[in-house]
């Protein structure tokens, strides 16, 4: 087994190879200058069972092309088999069509990494389940809530914890939470969206009066949905909101929003490479995927279940 890293994410492939007690694998990944990307790896991966994390985060296309090249580059360097470690899989919102005439990215980007030459594909915590079918490999969708939990425990009493989802598409991913932490009573916000980007909360479904509530997600874009329903669920009484998302994406000002609303913390994971400005802010914290992401690449590698981690 070797593991290779792109430039997305760096620190976190690190982090997994440390786990595993592994070097990362040398390879040069660079720019010429008209940004062509060129990718030489730096040591002989003839037969051996290769992965490459890389998460397409911003800035997406860059990261992905990254991916692609690299990919390539170890499927012509006659590598046994290549697995794409993908933390945070981008494009993911686009997984339908919405509306005429528009694409389905995510199916397009699947297409791209399965015709580059990847044999699987290892991601987390996808923003649309359905996305597995999109690729014609084995993909391992790994979540996310296993982590969490241990930080909920480790911080609250479980007693006085409400978990929330943001809306009704996330009751599925806020229930299996709920259930990790011994069957605490679950709240859901319904919200209506008067245009793209803008989201107007109008009624918090249970009881959370008194509680600690944990919003549950998988990712926090522009903060605007988050922080919304952090002032209506306060509004209905609660003791205090915290966030837990797995994908800080954070575009734009939204670590100012977060930072300035009335959230008792955002903890996001590091699937996306923090930025300083995310290190810089008072209450948000980054908790670490590596050992989730490090067994389930040992596993892998090893031809054992995966699920399991999960049971």
């Amino acid at each position: 087994m070797k593991v290779f890293s792109g430039n997305s994410n760096r620190q976190l492939a690190e982090a997994i190879c440390a786990y595993l007690k592994v070097p990362l694998g040398k390879a040069s990944v660079r720019r010429f200058a008209d940004q062509e990307i060129f990718v030489e790896i730096q040591e002989n991966v003839r037969g051996e069972d290769v992965f490459i994390i890389q998460s397409t985060s911003y800035p997406a296309n860059d990261n992905l092309m990254e991916l692609l090249v690299m990919i390539d580059a170890m499927r012509r360097s006659s590598a046994k088999r290549i697995t794409a470690v993908i933390p945070y899989f981008g494009y993911a919102r686009q997984d339908r069509r919405a509306s005429g005439r528009t694409p389905i990215s995510a199916k397009l980007v699947a297409n791209l990494i399965t015709h580059a030459g990847a044999h699987r594909v290892l991601t987390l915590d996808l923003h649309a389940g359905q996305i597995q079918g999109f690729f014609d490999i084995p993909t391992d969708n790994l979540f996310a809530v296993p982590v969490l939990t241990r930080d909920i425990k480790a911080t609250y009493d479980l007693n006085n914890v409400v978990v929330v989802s943001p809306d009704v598409g996330g009751v599925v991913r806020a229930r299996a939470l709920a259930k990790r932490l011994d069957d605490r009573n679950l709240a859901i916000v319904d919200k209506r969206r008067e245009r793209a980007g803008e989201s107007e909360v109008m009624n918090i479904v249970g009881d959370v009066e008194g509680k600690d509530c944990l919003l549950i997600d998988d990712i926090v874009d522009s903060g605007g949905t988050l922080c919304n329903a952090a002032d209506a669920i306060l509004a209905q009484g609660a003791k205090s909101v915290t966030a837990y998302i797995t994908h800080g994406v954070l575009s734009g000002g939204a670590v100012n929003r977060v930072s300035s609303s009335k959230l008792r913390e955002l903890v996001i994971t590091d699937s996306i490479q923090p930025s300083q400005a995310v290190l810089s802010a008072h209450n948000v914290r980054v908790i670490s995927t590596a050992p989730l992401i490090g067994e389930a690449i040992n596993r892998t590698a090893l031809e054992e279940s995966v699920s399991s981690l999960f049971d």
